[in-house]
């Protein structure tokens, strides 16, 4: 099909166009069409993205389906998939339709949220398959803007605080980025990302203020976008901003915080920092690495002592994408792979455990640990759901988050051993944190009031976990479904990272200094 890329990305849009101009009122039945425009729209899309998974040739480590147009000033309209971004693309489409099942509760102002998550898969969407510098830029910052206000008014009492602490951090982040674009394009004289990667950005080191800039120009971009995408990540010290905006954010908001807009922190290292700025990369590995490191066990220890469901479970997707960046920066094959895999992996793992809190607080409307306590007893159908999620969030043998965590450590032994040992200590931690809550809020007596008259999980959130349920265990016992794809791409990755390093006569950081 002819500008697939583009129909997946704006069949949402459109949805939500439709929305805004078509739907009036707020009465019941305006509400319910507003939920089945947005549900029907997302399906669709899902549905649609589904050629381009099946039609994508893993062989081929070049972009697919591109689509080129003159657009604004000069600039392109270039959109295109290969084997790192196709899999982020379908992971999108795929949870979207589950967000929008488990927003049906939603009773205020339900034309505006839908039109807010359609618009936002739109722009995730975008940001995926962007192939210009631009637009690649404008997809990724306005996704900002309809997070920001599905947390600032649908979220929970300090809204407002996490909502500009959210907004704040991540356009912040992001100027450093957009001044080192326009150096960019200053030195290579094009904003088309396919002819960037080939591009030799300059790597001579230079002085600046008294300090030596090993990697030069190379290793300035690289912090510059660094500063962008470890916050949205996010990443040890930068992660504060991602317990308040998940608190704060309704069930639905949540889960497309975790399953999709940290991912764009991954996507855009392996898209931009190490294809582009080989140099500036290695010079600044150690550093990633570490901090990466620091990330596993710290926000394990500090989920260890949380209160708040949500926040126990945000505290815990920064460990785990600590083992994303670890894996990026290995950079090797099984370490990118494991990157990779454990993206698409939290993806539905992390989906699935907000999805998990927010079916409990929707009937008892807090999300306290000690609230809860015997639920097993009222609830044994989410019981099962809840141990299985935990499971994965653990990594046990036969999930899908058992593989992202053993590749990624397999690539970061191969790189750094002390790197790889500490952050195996937070596999441990993990197992402490997971199990302390599902013990709390599952086993004991049923001794609080409210609990004993509670109701198991209906048929619609039955429909909503199976998919993810499958996926999960798909992953687990065939990770293939997602490894065939990448290979490839990752292994021409590495190639070109490794023999740009050998062009610069730098050599990657050898075993025996890890050792």
């Amino acid at each position: 099909m002819d500008n697939i890329l583009s129909i997946v990305t704006f069949i949402p849009a459109l949805a939500a166009g439709i929305l805004a101009l078509f739907l009036r009122g707020e009465d019941e039945a305006a509400q319910r069409n507003a939920k089945y425009v947005a549900l029907f729209a997302t399906s669709i899309t899902f549905l649609v993205s589904l050629g381009i998974y099946f039609e994508f040739d893993p062989a081929n480590t070049g972009f697919q389906f591109v689509e080129q147009a003159d657009w604004l000033l000069g600039l392109q309209y270039k959109m295109g998939v290969d084997g790192i971004s196709v899999l982020f693309v379908m992971l999108t489409t795929f949870v979207m339709p589950l967000t929008i099942l488990a927003s049906w509760n939603v009773s205020t102002r339900v034309k505006e949220y839908m039109i807010a998550f359609l618009l936002l898969e739109t722009l995730m969407l975008g940001v995926f398959m962007a192939l210009d510098l631009v637009l690649f830029y404008l997809f990724f910052e306005a996704g900002l803007i309809p997070m920001f206000l599905i947390i600032g008014i649908w979220g929970g009492k300090e809204r407002i605080y996490a909502s500009f602490k959210f907004f704040l951090y991540t356009f912040l982040g992001s100027v450093l980025m957009l001044v080192a674009m326009v150096a960019m394009f200053a030195d290579a004289g094009t904003t088309d990302i396919e002819v960037l990667m080939t591009h030799t950005f300059a790597s001579n080191s230079f002085e600046v203020l008294g300090i030596q800039i090993t990697g030069g120009m190379q290793t300035l971009m690289f912090l510059a976008f660094f500063a962008s995408f470890a916050v949205k990540m996010p990443m040890w010290p930068v992660h504060t901003w991602l317990p308040d905006a998940h608190v704060q954010a309704p069930t639905a908001g949540s889960v497309v915080l975790a399953a999709i807009l940290l991912k764009m922190g991954g996507y855009g290292f392996l898209r931009f920092s190490l294809p582009m700025f080989p140099v500036g990369s290695e010079v600044m590995t150690d550093m990633v690495l570490w901090m990466s490191a620091i990330a596993i066990v710290y926000t394990s220890l500090v989920a260890l002592v949380q209160d708040d469901m949500k926040k126990l479970i945000a505290y815990s997707s920064v460990a785990h994408m600590g083992f994303v960046t670890m894996g990026i920066f290995s950079v090797n094959q099984q370490g990118i792979d494991g990157a990779i895999f454990q993206m698409i992996s939290h993806g539905f793992i992390s989906a699935a455990l907000f999805l998990i809190v927010g079916v409990i607080y929707d009937r008892m409307h807090t999300r306290d640990i000690s609230a809860y306590g015997g639920l097993v007893i009222r609830m044994p159908a989410y019981a099962l759901v809840f141990m299985f999620f935990t499971m994965g969030n653990v990594g046990l043998p036969g999930t899908s988050g058992f593989v992202g965590e053993f590749l990624t450590l397999m690539g970061a032994f191969q790189k750094n051993t002390w790197v790889a040992a500490v952050a195996t200590s937070g596999v441990i931690f993990s197992a402490c944190y997971a199990l302390y809550l599902y013990r709390r809020v599952v086993f004991g007596d049923l001794i609080k009031g409210g609990l004993k008259t509670i109701s198991d999980m209906s048929m619609r959130e039955r429909v909503i976990f199976a998919p993810l349920v499958v996926m999960t265990i798909l992953l687990g016992v065939y990770p293939a479904v997602v490894t065939d794809i990448i290979g490839p791409s990752t292994e021409a990755l590495v190639a070109n990272y490794n023999h740009s390093l050998a062009a610069a006569d730098l050599t990657p950081a050898t075993q025996s200094a890890s050792h």
